[in-house]
């Protein structure tokens, strides 16, 4: 086995990587898109708890939910 035979299956996994990454950042994404005050928050979940299913789902809702407004 050469080099070259292993470009292609290391190539794969790395994009395979990239997606499964966007993928499971998605709810930060969307808190960045919709300028939620509470992104570090969200971050941080998704970060830390996002590899559980209740955890990306939590970061998930909270990204796209509405923001109370305060009246003004």
């Amino acid at each position: 086995m050469t080099i070259g035979d292993l470009a292609i299956p290391i190539v794969g996994i790395f994009i395979i990587g990239v997606i499964a990454l966007a993928i499971y950042f998605i709810p930060t994404f969307i808190a960045f898109v919709r300028r939620k005050k509470q992104i570090v928050a969200i971050l941080l979940i998704n970060l830390f708890l996002g590899f559980t299913i209740f955890g990306w789902i939590g970061a998930l809702i909270w990204a796209v939910i509405r923001e109370e407004s305060d009246g003004k």
